[in-house]
């Protein structure tokens, strides 16, 4: 029998041998092949059995959804381990049988090692064309079973050649690299005990040469948040596979029996319209489970303009500051809990601090909201300082004790014992009982450098969840020095990422750009920083700043008490800005220009209905000619007319005079124009932006008729 599960313009053909005993094989995947009778569907499977090649095995080989050696594949297994008695290796998978769940779900179920273990295997197919596979392996036998990998790998096709993941550092998260696949495989592991700075993030193969707006990709993305593997492969034999899974330490899942090992989701999508495409899929998958349900609220977050310093009066002053300028949640970051006056001590006493806050957080919790905002506040809860009274209490909760480094004078605290994981759940709970929080920014500084990830991972996520059923109303920040963990799993999880410990605007151009072909912007925290960026000491105009941190969940991390009144006075403006503007930013379509001088982007966020859109033109550095390219603004409906306008500070620009629509201020084209055609560019000086409102003014063409009436709305 041959599964068709189909939407959004995607195809899945999965051949399910049941009577044959064989494996599960995935026969395309891609675009959308229609309706497929029983009768074409077995036809299809029947032409696509290859061929025998010479010194191989007899039978023909298909690639399975959990490839094998016995089968004859010679890639990366998709399942391995041993019984811990005899040293025997899982062997004689076959599949047993196939479940249908709604219309668009198999769950399919095989057996191996003479009926001792099975594995589940679930395939989903989302109404907007994104796939999940996971497996899940259980032992059925009398002895210990030691799981090596569990992993799930779906084809694609020759045409696939060339492969797109990322790398990165602290504050420079999210570095694209290219490469073309020849026989072997790319494989990108990752062992920080978190997804890391260098997190490979999205696999995409694709045709040569694709782009945000061109091009037919495959992408891979490994829902987990601990130590990961993923890889593109292409053998000799001719298949070429996309995969990946959880990175498990030698012994580190062991199943008793009747012990169950569940993989994490291979989250997957294809388009045949480029990186854009895949987007166009993941973000209204990912709205569609999302645990937001209200606007993002506007935040001032005091790490860059205190640290350490929680002076009541400077925060006071802040706090007003904050309001005036329109923050809707003020975040007290690190260094309010007992002892913490430097970064060296005191993680892990999770009670306010009695010599900077005599009187607890009630004093400010008070302030923030007669201000007419929400509290919220940094804590670090898998992580202590052995300087600290629970470290020095409980020595036997720091994973690896004293023989380890510190990192960032930390530690990691074992939350897969129960003793230290009940205790910071009931610090965190007594926090939360006993303060107005809705908020908090929860942190996590280093590398797990011993013990196991896989523990530590599942120990957070039942942490995380069980806060929030608790505290339903409280809202969480996934941060990790920045942005060392944000994928899929945690996403589940929280309302928010920190994308990146740098506010530098230069570096937050490409991280965001990157970050946001898989997370919705509404994920995305962005600060406006000062003017001298703490990362990097490099200096940033205004403009350029509030530009980029106009895109994603908005936010502010300067001391606002040394700003300037004409600096304030841009700020106020740049959060009505973006607060009229949010509700485009964190539900339309992320679009991005593919741009031939690598020293320009073109960026931005389109209505779903087409009616209105704001776009960035960015200059990270001088132009790579004197009359630059036309900008053209991807995503807008063809056949409507729009007026461009320009809105925000004025960039800096070197030019004798610029071009005449933009010194005017705006201009109205139809958006096919616009589209494919674009706009005389303004000869920005680097390290500039501006800011591109996109607003239908009419309808235009032969669709005038029909969409008469959403224009009439939009007017009215």
């Amino acid at each position: 029998m041959t599964v068709h599960l189909r939407a959004a313009g995607t195809s899945l053909l999965l051949d399910t041998p049941v009577q044959d005993g064989g494996l599960p094989a995935v026969l395309h995947w891609g675009r959308d092949l229609g309706p497929l009778d029983d009768d074409a569907l077995a036809a299809l499977a029947g032409a696509l059995v290859p061929a025998v090649p010479p010194s191989a095995i007899d039978t023909p080989l298909r690639v399975s959804a959990l490839p094998t050696r016995e089968q004859g594949w010679t890639g990366r297994p998709g399942v391995e381990g041993f019984w811990s008695g005899s040293g025997e290796p899982a062997a004689g998978l076959a599949l047993t049988g196939v479940e249908h769940v709604g219309d668009r779900a198999v769950r399919l179920h095989l057996t191996g090692s003479g009926g001792r273990l099975a594995v589940v295997t679930d395939v989903e197919l989302s109404e907007h064309g994104v796939l999940r596979v996971r497996h899940a392996l259980e032992n059925g036998g009398a002895d210990t079973f030691v799981v090596g990998s569990l992993d799930a790998t779906l084809p694609v096709p020759d045409r696939a050649r060339e492969v797109l993941d990322f790398t990165g550092l602290w504050a420079h998260e999210r570095r694209p690299q290219r490469t073309t696949l020849g026989h072997g495989a790319w494989t990108r592991e990752t062992r920080h005990g978190r997804p890391g700075h260098d997190d490979p993030y999205l696999v995409v193969a694709g045709t040569p040469g694709f782009g945000f707006r061109s091009g037919e990709v495959w992408a891979t993305h490994v829902a987990w948040s601990g130590d990961k593997r993923q890889w593109a492969e292409r053998q000799p034999l001719g298949a070429a596979v996309l995969g990946g899974g959880e990175l498990l330490a030698p012994g580190e899942v062991r199943l008793a029996p009747g012990e169950r090992y569940t993989a994490p989701w291979l989250v997957a999508a294809w388009s045949d319209a480029g990186l854009d495409g895949l987007s166009d899929r993941l973000h209204p998958w990912v709205r569609s489970w999302s645990t937001i349900r209200r606007a993002r609220p506007v935040v001032l977050n005091t790490w860059e303009a205190v640290y350490f310093d929680h002076d009541a009066a400077t925060l006071d002053r802040l706090v007003d500051l904050a309001a005036d300028v329109g923050v809707e949640r003020f975040v007290l970051d690190d260094g309010w809990f007992r002892g913490r006056t430097d970064a060296t001590r005191a993680l892990g006493d999770w009670t306010v601090d009695p010599v900077a806050w005599p009187d607890g957080l009630h004093p400010l919790a008070a302030r923030v909201h007669a201000r007419g905002m929400e509290l919220g506040l940094w804590v670090e809860p898998e992580m202590v300082s052995p300087d600290s009274d629970l470290a020095r209490a409980h020595p036997e909760w720091v994973v690896g004790g004293d023989a380890l480094p510190t990192w960032r004078d930390q530690r990691t605290l074992d939350l897969g014992d129960p003793g230290a994981y009940a205790c910071v759940r009931d610090a965190l709970a007594a926090l939360l009982d006993e303060y107005p929080v809705a908020y908090l920014k929860w942190d996590h500084n280093r590398d797990l450098l011993h013990g196991s990830a896989h523990r530590q991972t599942t120990a957070l996520y039942r942490l995380l969840d069980e806060l929030r059923a608790r505290f339903p109303g409280v809202e969480i920040e996934s941060c990790a020095s920045g942005g060392a963990r944000i994928d899929l799993g945690i996403l589940e999880r929280v309302d928010r990422v920190w994308t990146s410990d740098t506010n530098d605007p230069l570096e937050r151009q490409h991280i965001q750009r990157w970050t946001g072909v898989l997370v919705p912007p509404e994920y995305l925290g962005g600060h406006l920083g000062a003017p001298r960026a703490h990362t990097t000491g490099r200096t940033a105009s205004t403009g350029f700043r509030c530009a980029t941190a106009m895109f994603g969940s908005a936010g502010i991390e300067w001391d606002l008490t040394t700003a300037s009144p004409d600096e304030l006075a841009v700020v106020r403006d740049w959060v009505a800005e973006h607060v009229a503007r949010r509700g485009l930013l964190h539900t339309g379509r992320v679009v991005r220009a593919d741009t031939a001088d690598p020293g320009v982007l073109v960026h931005g966020v389109v209505a779903h209905d087409g009616v209105e859109a704001l776009f960035a033109v960015v200059a990270l550095a001088a132009a790579e000619a004197a009359l630059p390219a036309p900008v053209r603004l991807p995503g807008l409906d063809p056949d409507r007319t729009y007026r461009v306008r320009t809105v925000g500070p004025a960039p800096l620009q070197v030019q004798a005079a610029p071009p005449p629509w933009f010194a005017r201020g705006e201009v109205t084209l139809p958006g096919r124009l616009l589209t494919d055609v674009g706009l005389a560019a303004p000869l920005l000086a680097p390290e500039n932006a501006v800011l591109l409102a996109v607003e239908a003014v009419a309808p235009h063409g032969a669709a005038a008729a029909a969409r008469a009436g959403a224009a009439a709305t939009f007017g009215a």
